[in-house]
């Protein structure tokens, strides 16, 4: 087999602002597993908050490449690496290669029914209150927004401004761990008015305990507090639902099985992504078919996504079948 590992940096459109952070472009690495005439394909951004650039994925990657030349599978992954970016990429580029080498498509493979398009959130990030609602204007087609918060007092006002010109819509909000207990409590009579329907990791993960005494009457999500599947279990009494990432947990393989132990333990499930074009979307977009809750707009704040790339219309997104993960040649 052979190994090919590039990195690829996509700008944004415009600044998208978070809690600590502001970003300006998506820097990622894309794998291609080459075994004779068939290829598979796979793209990473990995942990920006675990400091996993693409550097170190791709000298994560080097250190097994003997291992993977001689004949390693997908199934043998997770005891080559931990879960992150590197994982992912090559988890997902061996589920597209097995797809092209079957002539199964990796939903099939996966145990899954065929895709149908699903509702995803758009997110706006953390801006002054008129410019947030003015981009929530901009995206007339959504039927979902999430609103990047920072744990400051302009919070209330932000989530006011989008309410008051997007009525229609659910509203999530997610403050990348910028609340602290009080600050959340204060806040929380805003996001009661604006009918919020999921608060995104409000504290720091240090101050998940908390979180219950809240007694919040909007759902609470986990995000940088559960990385894989060995995180769940402390999730329990903490949170209503689980924001998998393929970035964190290292891939499509772990994702299904994530989702599937989260179920049974009750929460709702969500499928969300650390940014990067439509070649890191469409293995997301297979799990959010066991999904309640759908955050797959990466490619809407890129300057240019990749060809063919996922379809978003109407509010769903839909994965054309060339782009990944079917028993066809592709290139983009």
């Amino acid at each position: 087999m052979e190994i090919d590992v590039r990195v690829e940096r996509l700008p944004l459109r415009a600044p998208v602002r978070i809690t600590g952070y502001t970003f300006i472009e998506v820097p990622v690495i894309v794998v291609e597993l080459r075994e004779g005439e068939h290829v598979g394909r796979g793209e990473a951004a990995g942990i920006y908050y675990r400091a996993e650039s693409p550097q170190r994925m791709i000298a994560q990657i080097d250190a097994i490449r003997p291992v993977l030349s001689a004949g390693a599978d997908r199934s043998m992954l997770a005891h080559l690496l931990l879960p992150g970016g590197a994982r992912n990429a090559l988890d997902c580029a061996f589920w597209d290669l097995e797809a092209k080498r079957t002539g199964k498509p990796a939903w099939q493979l996966a145990g899954l029914q065929a895709p149908v398009p699903k509702i995803t959130t758009y997110t706006l990030g953390a801006d002054d209150p008129d410019a947030m609602a003015q981009l929530a204007r901009s995206y007339p087609q959504a039927r979902a927004l999430k609103l990047k918060l920072t744990g400051e007092p302009i919070d209330a006002e932000r989530v006011r401004a989008v309410r008051a010109v997007r009525p229609d819509v659910w509203l999530g909000v997610d403050a990348n761990q910028g609340f602290g207990m009080d600050s959340l409590r204060q806040v929380m009579p805003a996001f009661i008015a604006a009918d919020v329907r999921l608060i995104e990791q409000p504290v720091p993960p240090a101050l998940d305990d908390g979180l219950p005494g809240l007694q919040s009457p909007i759902p609470i999500a986990a995000d940088e507090s559960v990385l894989c599947l060995a995180d769940l279990p402390r999730c329990v009494g903490r949170f209503d639902a689980i924001n998998i990432k393929l970035d964190k947990c290292g891939g499509l393989t772990e994702a299904l099985a994530m989702a599937r132990v989260a179920k049974v333990l009750g929460f709702k499930v969500m499928v969300g992504n650390m940014g990067g074009s439509s070649l890191a979307m469409a293995p997301g977009f297979l799990l959010a078919q066991l999904c309640d809750l759908v955050d797959l707009d990466g490619p809407l704040v890129l300057a240019n996504d990749r060809s063919p790339g996922v379809i978003y219309e109407d509010g769903h997104i839909s994965c054309p079948e060339s782009l990944w993960g079917n028993p066809v040649v592709t290139r983009a």
